[in-house]
């Protein structure tokens, strides 16, 4: 019998804005919108190469009051790119909010971290 294989993941990001979430995604990070769902909308997905995001509005706030202050660091979604600081330059030449910004991490990947507007940090590693 044949293992299963784990195929794309598609993380959901929580907003509170579906066309301000989209238009960040695509406007600053260079996604593109595959679509909106619902009148208003409440759900769609971003991508850019391979990488896919769903974004579902929820009635704000995304993280509880205090949250980002004692759990700094935690990710919403990690995505994997092959030249982590090509990405980086045009992402900081776009205006991008960085969370943190391209380093060297103790295991030997590169990375950084982009903060979208309703807190949710989205890691880049290769």
């Amino acid at each position: 019998m044949s293992r299963p294989v784990l195929g794309l993941a598609e993380p959901q990001l929580l907003v509170t804005d579906i066309r301000a979430a989209c238009d960040f995604y695509a406007g600053t990070l260079g996604f593109a919108v595959v679509f909106t769902y619902g009148e208003p909308p409440f759900y769609a997905q971003v991508r850019r190469d391979e990488a896919r995001l769903n974004l579902r509005w929820v009635r704000g706030p995304v993280f509880a009051p205090g949250f980002r202050e004692r759990e700094v660091d935690v990710l919403s979604a990690t995505i994997a790119i092959d030249d982590p600081k090509a990405l980086f330059l045009e992402l900081q030449a776009a205006g991008a909010p960085f969370h943190q910004t391209l380093r060297t991490e103790p295991w030997g990947a590169r990375t950084f971290i982009i903060r979208d507007p309703d807190g949710n940090l989205v890691a880049f590693a290769g």
